[in-house]
C-alpha cells in the first residue's frame, strides 16, 4: 500500500536505460521509486517537485518556530517572521496565523506544498493590497430603479 511519502510508481534501474523516456514521463508527473539490486533504493523527480519540497520544509520550520516562541501571541511570533502581517489589523493578524498554520498542517499530512503556499501567497497579497490603502468600502445599492432592456 502507498503512503503519501512514497512515490506513485516504481520502476526497476534497469528501465532508466531500456525506457528511459517513460521512466522520465512519470518522474515529471509525481516522484518515482527506481529499485535497485545492488543498493538502496533512489526517487526521481522534478526540480519542481524538489523545490516544492524545500518549500514546505522551509515554512514548516517557520511555523515552528513561531508556535514554540514564548514570547507573545502566535500572531505577533508570525508577524516577526512575515513582516507583512504588519499590514494586517490585529483580528486579521490572529485570522491570518490560524490560517497559515491550519493550511500548513493539510499540507503536511496530504504532501501538497502548494495548499499552504496558497494560502500563505493569499494572506500576503492582502497584506499588500491593505499596505497600498486598497480597504474595503461600502456599497449603495440601488434598489428602486430598474434597469431597462439595453
Amino acid at each position: 500500500m502507498r503512503t503519501l511519502d512514497m512515490p506513485h510508481k516504481s520502476f526497476q534501474s534497469s528501465d532508466l536505460s531500456r525506457h528511459s523516456s517513460t521512466v522520465f514521463e512519470a518522474a515529471e508527473d509525481h516522484p518515482v521509486q527506481v529499485t535497485r539490486r545492488d543498493g538502496e533504493d533512489l526517487v526521481l523527480m522534478s526540480q519542481r517537485e524538489a523545490d516544492a519540497r524545500e518549500s514546505l520544509l522551509q515554512l514548516a520550520a517557520q511555523l515552528i518556530a513561531a508556535a514554540t516562541n514564548e514570547r507573545g501571541t502566535l500572531a505577533e511570533s508570525m508577524a516577526e517572521l512575515f513582516p507583512w502581517m504588519l499590514a494586517l489589523d490585529a483580528a486579521d493578524r490572529a485570522a491570518c496565523a490560524s490560517d497559515l498554520l491550519h493550511a500548513a498542517r493539510a499540507s503536511f499530512a496530504t504532501n501538497q506544498a502548494h495548499l499552504a503556499v496558497a494560502e500563505i501567497t493569499a494572506w500576503r497579497e492582502t497584506a499588500i493590497a491593505i499596505a497600498a490603502g486598497l480597504t474595503r468600502t461600502d456599497v449603495d445599492w440601488i434598489d428602486d430603479e430598474p434597469v431597462g432592456r439595453p
